[in-house]
């Protein structure tokens, strides 16, 4: 069984706080704390004495209602709402519309280390930006060998054993005035459960290793336009020595596709042999699938002007 994805406070935090608005409150807090679901709630009915469909493993927000209830509360019953709400084991807590937490809220937080947050922002719009965040934090992910460049809109992941050209290739791509987005190896997830995202591992981003001349870096060399931080995977080509390719597409009516993340996506497989301009190939690859995305398709094209080529005339002709 696959395990369930789990992250942390403090990654939501890395990753959105900035264009959340997020002020913390509670600078001792245990950031560490495991968020379990990519989605928010609002415990309004749980604060009212309702708990048996309270989600815990959730962050927790709190708007103008929430914050207008608890302020009508008397003192000790306040605190005990509070006192249950953070006995929970909730991730995290985020006020919103700039309301200022009440000295009760911050020590029931502080007693048991858990995150308060403040935001500015209005209730509902937070909800829906930071679903988003925690959406992209929670995507299926894994890493790929090979690298990936960005031609015209078309995403292409270039793949191939090592020392084949794979860098070689994007370099030459880079030439014709196109992006890369990762040498060596791609980080993908998947996003919308529909489309696949490429992007480079942190650590080696704007980076490519060049044969015989080491590491450049991209952005300095070829200007800021030669490099893009991510990019939706259309395209996947193999690029694979002449001797081991048993099959070559010659006519393209069937396209093979590959597997990623459980989305189907068109997949080539390039010869290579001393001669052939892969990057030119690789080119017209990417020209192609854009082609086939606006409604083209030559193959089929051909084979239903020689089914017609073949048709005996009609007896009207």
């Amino acid at each position: 069984m696959k395990k369930k994805k789990v992250h942390t406070v403090r990654e939501f935090h890395e990753r959105g706080g900035a264009g959340l608005g997020l002020e913390l409150l509670t600078p001792d807090a245990n950031l560490d704390r495991r968020i379990g679901e990519s989605t928010v709630n609002r415990p309004g009915l749980a604060l009212a004495g309702f708990h048996r469909a309270f989600a815990p493993l959730r962050i927790q927000v709190l708007g103008t209602a929430e914050m207008q209830y608890l302020k009508s509360l008397p003192e000790a019953e306040q605190s005990a709402r509070l006192e249950w709400l953070f006995a929970a084991g909730i991730p995290c807590l985020v006020v919103c519309r700039n309301y200022r937490p009440s000295p009760a809220l911050i020590e029931a937080a502080r007693r048991k280390r858990i995150p308060v947050f403040k935001t500015r922002a209005v209730t509902m719009k937070f909800i829906n930006d930071a679903t988003y965040v925690l959406e992209d934090l929670f995507a299926p992910e894994q890493t790929m060998q090979g690298s990936m460049v960005d031609i015209l809109g078309i995403g292409v992941i270039i793949r191939g054993d090592p020392g084949i050209g794979k860098s070689e290739c994007v370099l030459a791509l880079i030439e014709r005035g196109y992006s890369v987005v990762s040498d060596d190896v791609v980080r993908v997830r998947l996003s919308e459960e529909r489309k696949i995202i490429g992007s480079s591992p942190e650590l080696t981003r704007e980076f490519i290793e060049v044969r015989g001349i080491g590491i450049i870096n991209v952005p300095q060399i070829f200007g800021v336009r030669s490099f893009r931080t991510y990019k939706q995977v259309d395209l996947v080509v193999t690029l694979r020595e002449w001797e081991k390719v048993t099959e070559v597409e010659r006519v393209g009516l069937e396209t093979q596709r590959l597997d990623i993340l459980g989305i189907h996506l068109p997949h080539m497989v390039i010869p290579v042999r001393p001669g052939r301009d892969i990057a030119r190939l690789v080119e017209v690859a990417a020209f192609y699938i854009k082609h086939r995305l606006f409604g083209g398709n030559p193959a089929k094209d051909l084979d239903d002007r020689l089914l017609r080529k073949m048709s005996p005339p009609s007896p009207a002709d």
